[in-house]
């Protein structure tokens, strides 16, 4: 047991490593217990910036400079328990999903590992459905359809004797530990996973000249990775004996795990650089309709699925923030947008699922380029733009949470927002009016929750399925409310402002 400064007790302290597009953290969850009952509290003791980079030929992470933030992080984490008296159980990691790094026999990175954003996958698609078919594949896999899929990734690779290929959290915990394996729900997003089954889907290998063992074998969300290697115990100051745990190590995973549902009948978007917008289902969806959907059944936590679509994210907003400072102009996010919510209803809107949106360029001017296409115009003022992106997000999640409802054979009652884009107010009401469903909106740090709690239950400090862990969210933080207006003012199509 880990005991607080003063009388306060934590039953557990977890590290959560997350690891996003854009930014990464590592934070520390203690799980707490009283007359109440458990609940959960995060700190985070290290943020740092992440992106890809141009270099070697392509878009790539600096597997380096991240792995070097994760141990400061860890370290941090130590230093922080150790000044409370507590002591760190155990580490998860999460980060998002497709990308991995290729690592030889004597445990070397051979390359730095390419990000999804690059385009060299694009060219791969048409010679991997030469060989298999979509429909046959998504008959196995369930997996939505995606240029950038870690198996139209692999097909490019010129040479993959010898290699190993670690998603990029099993990759992080291979590094810490010494020990290769696969999680499950990130195992699940590769097109090289049976749906059904819960293993590899070994027949498609050979198809695709793709050796077998390519994978380190599957673990699932709970299960001990390893204890950390003696030179990573040394420089992050925690014991060698700590564990790492593999938790839902999709982001979405570990967030979806986290959304504080008291009932079965809710949708979920995790709302962040991407928007992941669904339904969690006991059993996956294979039909044809569903694949024409571009619907994937991935891997949650306790052998659930998360029958969901990618729809484009806050991304779009970034990269317009991104432009406009470099262009010299900083609006405030707060005034842009107050400014956003002034303006009339009906405006323009574009389809953020577009592949257009995908690699990092001058957002702003793409975003009029698509609204030119539709027959709109739209101002070329920030707010306006700002405005047209969160209408189209919203637009496009009541699509998705229709399709979803429609083709899972499941009615919802509830839409939980989780993420960062849970604290964007005006794209919760705009969610609400568009799906003319309540909106709960938090937590926001959903994934890392997610992850704290699987932890907790892998030690021993929690227990039973996901409702009790999701008991432990709603004891831990209240959501917002957003209810849709009487006459909600959302249209799905619009002409100019």
């Amino acid at each position: 047991m880990s005991v607080f400064a003063g009388s306060d007790f934590a039953d557990g302290v977890f590290a959560a490593v997350d690891i996003g597009a854009s930014s990464g953290r590592v934070i520390l969850g203690r799980v707490t217990g009283g007359s109440g009952g458990k609940s959960a509290e995060l700190e985070t003791v290290h943020r740092f910036p992440n992106g890809v980079k141009e270099f070697d030929g392509g878009l790539r992470w600096d597997l380096d400079a991240l792995f070097a933030e994760v141990l400061t992080g860890l370290a941090a984490a130590a230093t922080a328990a150790a000044s409370r008296g507590e002591s760190i159980d155990s580490i998860g990691i999460d980060t998002w999903a497709v990308d991995y790094g290729l690592v030889n026999a004597a445990g070397e990175l051979v390359a730095a590992p390419f990000s999804y954003r690059d385009d060299r996958s694009r060219a791969a698609v048409a010679r991997v459905h030469q060989e298999l078919e979509p429909s046959r594949l998504y008959a196995t896999t369930g997996l939505q359809f995606l240029p950038f899929n870690t198996i139209y990734q692999l097909a490019t690779e010129p040479e993959l004797a010898g290699l190993q290929a670690l998603l990029i959290p099993d990759l992080i915990g291979f590094l810490l530990s010494g020990q290769r394996r696969t999680e499950a729900t990130n195992a699940s997003t590769t097109g090289l996973f049976d749906a059904v089954a819960g293993e590899w889907a070994t027949e498609f290998l050979a198809p695709l000249g793709l050796p077998t063992g390519l994978f380190p074998p599957l673990v699932q969300p709970g299960d001990t990775v390893g204890t950390l290697l003696p030179a990573i115990a040394e420089r992050t100051g925690l014991p060698a004996a700590t564990k790492v745990v593999a938790v839902g190590s999709h982001d979405t995973a570990s967030a979806v795990a986290a959304v504080p549902a008291a009932q079965e009948n809710f949708a979920y978007i995790s709302s962040g650089t991407w928007s992941l917008v669904g339904v969690e289902l006991s059993h996956p969806v294979l039909t044809e309709a569903s694949r024409q959907a571009n619907f994937t059944n991935e891997r949650g936590v306790d052998g659930t699925i998360r029958y969901l679509r990618n729809v484009g994210g806050l991304w779009l907003l970034s990269e317009c923030q991104r432009t406009w400072a470099g262009e010299g102009h900083r609006p405030a996010i707060e005034e842009l947008l107050e400014v956003a919510a002034a303006l009339p209803a009906g405006g323009p809107v574009i389809n953020v699922d577009d592949p257009y949106f995908i690699a990092p360029d001058n957002m702003p001017d793409r975003i009029r380029a698509a609204v030119r296409n539709t027959g709109a115009v739209l101002p070329d003022r920030p707010a306006h733009i700002v405005r047209c992106i969160l209408d189209s997000l919203a637009n496009g999640y009541a699509r998705t949470i229709a399709d979803a409802e429609r083709l899972g054979d499941v009615h919802v009652d509830v839409v939980h927002i989780v993420g960062g884009g849970s604290q964007n107010r005006l794209l919760c009401q705009l969610t609400a009016d568009a799906t003319g469903r309540p909106v709960l909106a938090g937590p926001v740090e959903a994934t890392a929750l997610g992850n704290v709690l699987v932890q907790a239950r892998a030690a021993g400090v929690l227990g039973g399925g996901l409702g009790e862990l999701r008991a432990v969210v709603r004891a831990s933080q209240k959501p917002a409310e957003y209810a849709p207006s009487p006459v909600a003012a959302h249209q799905s199509t619009g002409g100019g402002l």
